[in-house]
């Protein structure tokens, strides 16, 4: 019996060997996404140009029109010139991605989709995900008519403490009903911080970006409280502006206010250009407890009539994606679903924009604007 048994039990685990080793070789025979680039200008584009290989994604392409822009980047992260193009529809007819990732102005955002929907070219954009809730709704319906998905990036998407702070919310209902948001997103402006030369000149701009701090940093708040409340919609939006900075920053906001109501809670988004160092971080304030989530790793929670435990949760610990080239590789291999209202979602960043527009509306014209 004894020998029977381990014959079975050997057999066992070489089947499964064969299983293990068969699922790895299917994995591994699947073609890496082939991936362009559409502009180089903004400051994050590093994150894909010198992105390591990890056999998910490769680079085909890139489109940019400023000569001096695309030198500095081929010298920087030793790139053939044969990937540059300085016309975005020649370069996607030429090498064929089957996604484009944009990093350009965001004002830009709506030409690419336009670009690329057509050609059934699935893309994804740096936050936020249109200048305005005209170019917002044009390239929802692009995607839609041609079946392509349209990702947004946001650097808090990444967050371990973003994912357990909504587990800890709805899914185990730690701190009850949600009362209040406080969300704080800025640094001490992009000069201050030395961005890139070519980034600085459409950050600043209000066509290019829409507006100042309000657009750049007030955006991470409504995407946010938007996952957090699985897209609530706002009864109303109240936002104030100011330019401490009218010497560094004469066109746009340097610093903005935007409080949200919702039917039974309240978000206030602070967004800045003006702080002493950067942050980005929530409070979370229910019925019967609060979550403070620090950073991207460290968050605090306490409970009615509890002392406040701190915490550390890691990528370990929760089902986050750490790097946005992997999820959006994975989302259209179909390894994954996007949730409805989730912080990369068409349906969260359509929200986001309109939030973002009576915000905007709201600080000049200096009155409370409300939704239908």
């Amino acid at each position: 019996m004894k020998i029977k048994f381990r014959t079975l039990f050997l057999t066992c685990i070489l089947m499964q060997f064969s299983i293990d080793d068969a699922a790895v070789a299917q994995q591994t025979t699947i073609k890496p996404i082939r991936i362009a680039v559409a502009g180089i200008t903004h400051g994050h584009v590093g994150w894909i140009l010198g992105r390591k290989n990890k056999g998910d994604i490769e680079l085909v392409g890139v489109y940019e029109r400023k000569q001096d822009v695309v030198d500095k980047y081929t010298k920087q992260y030793k790139l053939s010139s044969e990937l540059f193009f300085s016309d975005l529809a020649k370069m996607l007819d030429a090498v064929k991605p089957e996604a484009v990732v944009a990093f350009g102005s965001i004002y830009d955002h709506l030409q690419v989709v336009e670009a690329c929907a057509p050609r059934h070219i699935h893309v994804m954009v740096e936050k936020p995900l249109a200048v305005s809730k005209e170019h917002a709704d044009k390239m929802q319906r692009l995607a839609s008519q041609y079946g392509i998905y349209l990702l947004t990036n946001y650097e808090t998407s990444w967050y371990p403490t973003t994912v357990k702070s909504f587990q800890l919310m709805n899914d185990s209902n730690a701190i009850g009903k949600l009362k209040k948001a406080v969300f704080h997103h800025g640094h001490e402006g992009p000069k201050e911080i030395g961005v890139q030369k070519e980034f600085f000149e459409w950050l600043t701009d209000p066509i290019q970006n829409g507006g100042g701090a309000l657009i750049d940093f007030g955006c991470y708040g409504a995407n946010l409280m938007t996952y957090l409340t699985r897209g609530e919609q706002p009864i109303s939006v109240t936002a104030v502006t100011k330019q401490f900075k009218p010497s560094i920053y004469p066109r746009v906001d340097d610093e903005a206010t935007i409080v949200v109501e919702y039917p039974s809670a309240q978000a206030i988004i602070q967004a800045s250009w003006n702080w002493p160092f950067g942050r980005k971080d929530m409070e979370l304030y229910g019925d019967s407890g609060y979550i403070l989530a620090k950073n991207n790793k460290d968050y605090a929670i306490r409970l009615h009539g509890q002392a406040e435990e701190r915490k550390v949760v890691t990528e370990q610990d929760v089902p986050v994606y750490t790097d946005p080239f992997a999820y959006f590789s994975d989302v259209i291999r179909g390894r994954i679903k996007i949730d409805q209202y989730g912080v990369y979602s068409l349906e969260n960043n359509l929200l986001v924009v309109k939030i973002l527009d009576a915000a905007r509306q709201s600080a000049k014209e200096g009155k409370t604007i409300y939704f239908k």
